[in-house]
């Protein structure tokens, strides 16, 4: 009988600094182009020289707004539009993302493998992903 020892697989830990980090990047890209006279159903787009976000303001409180975020990338049957719902955290410079596409909630950490096939870091995923969305360019523009 051999002496092989399995290496037993880590649990994941999530990152906190780095995640709080990307959020704090969203917010950050989020402030140059969100609307200073919010009103809840309030719609306008931001458009850069990558492509237009299309924005609607959903729920306005005194620290907090919800955001949803989409961009269209055109007539084609096989892509769909990418579409998230994003928590502003005035207070705190913060915005995390709270729904992506067919995702209604995110949870920290997901098992692997698991039903739906959702990575173990999806939330961070899933927000990385905002980034990307949000840097249509460096120099976007409010356009109403």
């Amino acid at each position: 009988m051999s002496n092989v020892e399995f290496a037993k697989k880590s649990k994941y830990k999530p990152n906190i600094s780095q995640f709080l980090a990307l959020c704090g990047r969203n917010y950050m890209h989020i402030q140059r182009w969100l609307t200073l006279e919010p009103c809840e159903g309030k719609q306008w787009l931001v458009q850069g020289e990558f492509g237009q976000l299309d924005v609607c303001l959903l729920e306005n409180t005194r620290y907090t707004q919800l955001v949803q975020i989409s961009r269209c990338v055109g007539g084609n049957e096989w892509l769909t539009t990418p579409k998230v719902s994003v928590r502003i955290y005035h207070d705190a410079k913060l915005a995390e993302v709270l729904t992506s596409q067919q995702i209604y909630q995110l949870r920290p950490v997901y098992d692997y493998p698991n039903m739906h096939m959702h990575h173990r870091d999806e939330k961070y995923q899933v927000n990385a992903f905002l980034e990307e969305l949000l840097k249509i360019d460096n120099l976007t523009k409010f356009v109403s």
